[in-house]
């Protein structure tokens, strides 16, 4: 090689290593599907069995309303429902009230007899499921009382208040009062002994070991106690109101049921139901928000 050649060479290889060197940056990874298509695929998946499933339910009343000519069929009972609830909150007198009004003067005895339960049965859990004497004292009394069918108690509160309205709350207070009791107790009874322990070395004073230790534990099972509660209380009210008379939902259904309104009977039915649901669906949400696992 001629000494002309090898100059060449060593400045090619000069010229080389002075520019920088350029980095290849590796394939890009395939983008994946968009976030608007995902969502709309979540809420695909979460509302169409829904449908399906109403849809179905649809399906087979129609049938039913063919076969049997006293059932109302769906657009007849849509036709009842929207002319019903055009004026939900008229007043024709005391015994001719709106759906609507009917609807509140039942969530007021539920909501009266369920504040007595709560007040009465959440502070009781607490003393059962915290002195084991009481426990044991009070037991069989709530396994004898509380397989009893809610309405059997409506005569007893009859006869005491001699009048429907509070003897339908005392129905509604004690169908309540178990769940709350039960669930709070067994929350106690769960708490670590650990925490107990402490307590006891720091020389708490009771209230403070209710308030400190056993309250934020026991809060969950209190909660889930009362959403038990308030289920039982909305079913048990249609059935105690049925019997007593007057103002709300349960007497509204007999009532149509006399006047032989049949689609309005299915009107309340699906009214009965997504109200409980809402009720539901509302402490179950609080219930979650107190429930330190799921956060």
């Amino acid at each position: 090689m001629s000494a002309l050649t090898m100059e060449k060479t060593t400045e090619e290889a000069a010229t080389s290593a002075a520019k920088p060197v350029e980095l290849v940056s590796p394939a890009a990874p395939a983008k994946p599907a968009s976030e608007n298509a995902e969502k709309f695929r979540a809420v695909l998946k979460a509302v169409i069995p829904p449908v399906f499933g109403l849809a179905l339910l649809i399906g087979i009343w129609e049938l039913i309303s063919l076969k049997g000519g006293s059932i109302p069929n769906p657009a007849v009972t849509w036709k009842a429902a929207v002319a019903l609830f055009s004026n939900p909150f008229y007043e024709n007198g005391p015994n001719d009230l709106g759906i609507g009004w009917n609807i509140l003067s039942s969530l007021k005895r539920v909501a009266v007899g369920f504040g007595f339960a709560a007040a009465v049965g959440i502070p009781l859990g607490f003393m059962l499921g915290r002195f084991r004497f009481m426990s044991s004292m009070v037991d069989p009394i709530i396994s004898l009382l509380r397989p009893v069918s809610p309405l059997a108690w409506l005569p007893i509160g009859l006869l005491v208040f001699k009048k429907a309205d509070p003897a339908a709350t005392w129905t509604i207070f004690i169908c309540s009062i178990w769940p709350m009791i039960l669930n709070t107790a067994e929350g106690v009874r769960r708490v670590p002994q650990d925490y107990l322990n402490v307590a006891r070395v720091l020389n708490l004073p009771e209230w403070q070991v209710v308030t400190k230790i056993l309250f934020p534990a026991v809060l969950p099972y209190m909660l889930t106690g009362i959403r038990l509660s308030i289920g039982t209380a909305w079913l048990v009210i249609v059935a105690a109101e049925m019997l007593t008379g007057g103002v709300g939902i349960g007497f509204w259904v007999w009532d149509e049921w006399n006047n032989l309104k049949v689609e309005h009977i299915i009107i309340a039915i699906f009214v009965i139901g997504i109200v409980g649901l809402m009720l539901e669906q509302f402490l179950l949400f609080i219930a979650k928000r107190f429930t330190y696992e799921t956060r």
